[in-house]
């Protein structure tokens, strides 16, 4: 089955509370982030040992393996944003299409323990990288390359919204 492409733009979860999973980005920052993220790894380890974590529940919508994949990648990508961030003056990130990433990564094919054991890694390396932000950092400037600006604050709140929608997901 192909992978449904993702066109929206979440960016709004900057400004409002999330109304399918309930998490305000608003109040994220990258100490929340630092945080939360080792909270909420067992909680992807759990789903990703279900037995139907290989399984599609309908043709529009990744198994929870192709989830866990995206995000163990989701923190990798926003590892580097922060970084990069951190690093030069209001960059502007490299396009990162996630359908293509799952493509070309094979999500589906993969095996859940490894992705498991990568999402748990990289999650806590995005949880270091994120605490060890100092708070006159918060408002360093990025340009998503569609022209979406971040700071550091809100590509906090962004990026903990994205891992936590995808636990509301994958019923996690």
């Amino acid at each position: 089955m192909a992978i449904i492409s993702e066109d929206k733009d979440w960016t709004w979860v900057l400004e409002r509370t999330c109304p399918e999973c309930g998490f305000s980005a608003a109040t994220a920052t990258p100490s929340t982030a630092a945080t939360m993220l080792p909270e909420i790894l067992p909680r992807w380890q759990g789903a990703l040992r279900r037995a139907d974590a290989e399984v599609r529940p309908n043709a529009s919508t990744w198994s929870i393996l192709e989830y866990g994949a995206h995000v163990r990648d989701v923190f990798d990508v926003f590892t580097a944003r922060l970084e990069l961030m951190l690093r030069e003056e209001t960059p502007t990130f490299a396009n990162w299409d996630q359908d293509q990433a799952a493509l070309d990564g094979n999500y589906s094919a993969l095996d859940p323990e490894v992705v498991s054991q990568e999402l748990v890694q990289n999650g806590l390396d995005a949880a270091a990288a994120f605490g060890a932000v100092e708070e006159g950092q918060w408002g360093r400037r990025g340009l998503r390359s569609n022209g979406s600006e971040f700071t550091v604050l809100t590509l906090a709140g962004y990026f903990l919204h994205d891992v936590v929608h995808h636990l509301h997901d994958v019923n996690a």
